[in-house]
């Protein structure tokens, strides 16, 4: 019996004249109760957006302004439609989770006014400290998108709360798919498509983050160092090594992303289902990440040699360990992503992904890069946190 179906002890009869609310249907039986989802969601969300504003997180400097120098009614030279766009669109999830967040415990106006004000503070508080940091310009034009934004986004999340959080299919879904515990879980594996949008060297291969930590050490020793040559001396590689490492690396990180969803699921979910919707997500947003960047008939351009035969033996292996016991399924998971992590920071850059990093940097995906680099550096070091947490090694109900 599940932790959902435990009965409930019966009561007194209504007195005559009252309305049963066990009649009405489950909806009205059961009291109103916060989302552990929109709590992690907003946590998640925010983080994001910490780091999206502050990269690259050097150079801090004290240049005498104050930080609070950019609220003037002096116009901005440089903007663009998008990056107001961009601004605005971006602090909308963060109202519409605030107001998520809070419920029940606050609703309606004071929801409403709580989401607003809890954006203008993000967003002020972001662009105040970008005085410190000489690669970012706080601007007042960014405080008004951003909190238009906020607004918008509060707006929407009062007109939905109560349909999301009572009424919503798809909260009876995620009840009767997944374990009481998969709240933080499901945000975790919501991330992974969304982490596709940064480029990659190799599809799936996230984690990279020994380039990264070459240049901070070059920087900070004042010499150049690669880590990567000092683990694999000669690090040279042929055509069919670069793909065999590719192989290896799809598979397993599609494999490790899967699983990792599939340690939250109860026994009578549609795991076939859910992990083709998984997936499609993935590669639905590397897609349009790609074309975005090269052109739409550019926008497969990801699918190599390597990356097909990794994604085919990922298939094969998921479909394998679809109905593997839960313990099984979370020790693969570690497993397989601490493997990918092995081959993907072991192996030569890409020099395909050079180029293609150049593109992303310079052009219009700048106000993303911050955010998108964090979640492809960090996800599968979330998720092997996530999966060795005791309070995760419950059993599938």
């Amino acid at each position: 019996m599940t932790q959902d179906d435990t009965p409930v002890p019966a009561g007194p009869k209504p007195a005559p004249g009252k309305i049963d609310p066990g009649a009405l249907g489950p909806a009205a039986a059961i009291a109103p109760r916060g989302s552990p989802v929109a709590r992690a969601a907003l946590l998640a969300y925010f983080l994001l957006i910490v780091y999206a504003s502050w990269f690259p997180f050097s150079g801090w400097h004290d240049n005498g302004l104050s930080p609070f120098s950019y609220l003037n009614l002096v116009k901005q030279r440089y903007w663009t439609g998008f990056d107001a766009g961009v601004n605005v669109v971006g602090y909308m999830p963060l109202g519409a989770l605030i107001v998520l967040a809070l419920y029940p415990r606050v609703r309606g106006m004071w929801a409403l006014l709580l989401g607003i004000v809890g954006g203008i503070l993000v967003a002020g508080s972001m662009e105040a400290v970008q005085t410190y940091l000489p690669s970012r310009v706080p601007s007042n034009l960014d405080l008004l998108t951003n909190s238009i934004g906020g607004l918008i986004g509060a707006l929407i999340g009062v007109r939905i709360t109560r349909a999301l959080m009572v009424h919503s299919r798809l909260y009876a879904l995620r009840r009767r798919w997944f374990t009481s515990h998969a709240s933080q879980g499901l945000v975790l594996i919501a991330l992974w498509p969304v982490a596709q949008l940064y480029p990659q060297g190799y599809l799936f291969g996230h984690g990279q983050v020994l380039p990264i930590l070459s240049d901070w050490l070059s920087l900070w020793l004042d010499t150049p160092i690669d880590l990567v040559s000092l683990l694999r001396p000669g690090a040279g590689m042929s055509v069919e090594q670069y793909w065999l490492s590719e192989t290896i690396i799809t598979a397993c990180g599609m494999t490790g992303a899967v699983l990792t969803m599939l340690c939250l699921v109860r026994r009578g979910a549609p795991r076939f289902l859910l992990m083709g919707l998984l997936l499609a997500a993935a590669l639905t947003v590397k897609t349009i990440s790609t074309s975005l960047l090269f052109g739409p008939d550019n926008g497969f351009v990801w699918m190599t040699p390597g990356a097909n035969g990794g994604f085919l033996i990922g298939v094969i292996m998921l479909s394998g360990l679809a109905f593997a016991p839960q313990v099984a399924q979370r020790r693969l998971a570690v497993v397989t992503l601490v493997l990918s992590l092995l081959v993907v920071n072991t192996i030569p850059v890409n020099p395909y992904f050079i180029s293609t990093l150049q593109g992303w940097v310079q052009g219009k995906f700048l106000n993303f890069n911050g955010a998108a680099q964090f979640l492809s550096l960090l996800w599968p070091f979330f998720a092997l946190w996530f999966l060795v947490l005791p309070s995760h090694k419950l059993n599938r109900h």
